[in-house]
């Protein structure tokens, strides 16, 4: 049995691949949310963070031979949890990375490694802030924003519209939205808010990364762009192809 940690447009892919191979899995996902999208991709589908005794728990219980981790590339704690879990029972990992979006060198863009040094520096430049960052860290980020007027892009569910309004937030101050989102309405909603900062995530093609910082861009706007977490994986893969060939030979 294969354990899939997922939840994110890349675990559907993965999934379709493994249906397609004939392949036994299950699906571990952290939110309703994450179910919802996975449900016609797979029926064994667990829901509820892990961590690491959690893990190796729920390994031994499922005789799980082997992980395919295709978290959020910011999801560093959980894939940091399942290295450790394969290591321990000696069973194979291995990570679906969404390929990493080149960012261009510009006096607008601010590199960061974490969502404090990403509150840092917006301290020190701009006034009305559009967080395009989902709703993990919201209370952070807000909490350490108080001199800012904050705009929030998050999904549509009730859980997070709940910690929306219980973070003070006022409903004209958040958008939400399920992306990912085109160039043209990123630009449309910057332009609508009249932003002069935008916070977001290197989170690839897969999570309309290049069209957020387009329209930052082409309209003037600073960005800061908190960079991917720098994760030691013992084996990891960049595409589907790659992906197909390691399940036939080696999963």
């Amino acid at each position: 049995m294969i354990l899939v940690l997922g939840g994110t447009s890349d675990s559907l892919r993965v999934c379709k691949l493994l249906n397609e191979n004939n392949k036994k899995f299950i699906l571990s996902v952290a939110t309703d949310y994450g179910k919802e999208i996975s449900k016609e991709y797979c029926n064994n589908i667990v829901i509820g963070k892990m961590n690491l005794d959690d893990m190796i728990s729920f390994i031994r219980k499922n005789n799980i031979v082997s992980i395919i981790d295709c978290t959020h590339p910011y999801a560093e704690e959980v894939s940091k949890n399942a290295v450790n879990a394969s290591e321990k029972l000696n069973i194979k990992y291995l990570r679906y990375e969404r390929p990493s979006s080149e960012i261009l060198e510009s006096e607008n863009i601010f590199k960061v490694n974490s969502i404090e040094e990403a509150c840092e520096v917006a301290s020190e430049i701009g006034n009305k802030v559009f967080l395009a960052t989902g709703s993990k860290n919201l209370e952070y980020f807000v909490g350490n924003l108080k001199n800012k007027e904050v705009v929030v892009r998050v999904l549509p569910t009730s859980s997070v519209l709940k910690s929306c309004e219980d973070l003070g937030l006022k409903p004209e101050n958040v958008v939400a939205m399920k992306g990912p989102f085109s160039y043209e309405i990123n630009k449309a909603l910057y332009s609508f808010y009249n932003v002069d900062l935008v916070i977001t995530k290197e989170s690839g093609v897969e999570g309309g990364f290049e069209e957020k910082l387009k329209a930052s861009l082409d309209l003037n706007i600073k960005t800061i762009v908190i960079m991917r977490p720098k994760v030691k994986y013992p084996d990891v893969v960049f595409s589907i192809e790659e992906l197909k060939n390691k399940i036939m030979h080696s999963l």
